[in-house]
């Protein structure tokens, strides 16, 4: 999948719109995502797109981006997709494979979508992109819902 091929599906626009206020709010408040200057591009029901540049405070000895950024940007695009429609969730468990590295300046992007779902478990994919579109990582997320709706 193209990571710009994202808005082929037709798509229930006020569902869509207050998943995106959800998606919003949730990154106003992140102060990781802040400090790591981590952008929230798209949000609709079961799907979240973000991005990051590898700066270097980022970079591993070897002077690639550091796998664990990689991790953390799909974690986020993973828990704004499961909170998108407005039931609070948290991840039970990840799962990365990483096919390649991030590189010094350039911009990532993950993008998560829903797989399934069933009663308070979801299963979400997230995919790590370099610009050039190649796959940095392919990551997979099982959420489950607990009490609570987010606030907005």
């Amino acid at each position: 999948m193209s990571k710009r091929n994202d808005d082929a599906e037709p798509t229930d626009t006020a569902t869509d719109d207050r998943a995106e206020e959800i998606g919003r709010a949730m990154h106003g408040r992140d102060t990781v995502a802040q400090n790591l200057g981590v952008v929230l591009e798209k949000v609709r029901a079961g799907y979240a797109r973000v991005s990051m540049p590898v700066g270097e405070q980022m970079l591993n000895g070897h002077g690639t981006a550091h796998g664990g950024y990689s991790f953390m940007l799909a974690d986020m695009a993973f828990s704004y997709a499961c909170n998108s429609r407005g039931q609070m969730a948290f991840a039970q468990s990840a799962h990365i494979t990483y096919m390649t590295f991030g590189r010094l300046g350039e911009v990532l992007t993950a993008i998560s979508e829903e797989k399934s779902g069933a009663g308070r478990s979801g299963v979400y994919d997230s995919t790590v992109y370099g610009e050039d579109g190649r796959v940095v990582a392919e990551f997979r997320g099982l959420s489950r819902t607990v009490k609570g709706q987010i606030e907005t």
